[in-house]
């Protein structure tokens, strides 16, 4: 299975966090998520959820 990467610099932000979360798909939005709450001030939601989700990319491997 592929992992997942969300790069909290790639999200606009006030205080140009640069966070990275990367595993399996659901701990990745579950951890973003919050995130988002609890250090950027978001509202936990499905809406929230899938703009993350939509936002997610693969894991790049390193060889």
């Amino acid at each position: 299975m592929t992992r997942k990467v969300a790069d909290c610099r790639k999200f606009p932000s006030e205080m140009n966090c640069t966070l990275t979360i990367s595993g399996e798909e659901e701990e990745v939005v579950r951890a973003a998520s919050e995130h988002a709450v609890s250090v950027h001030g978001h509202t936990d939601s499905l809406e929230l959820r899938s703009q993350i989700r939509e936002m997610l990319e693969d894991e790049k491997v390193h060889a």
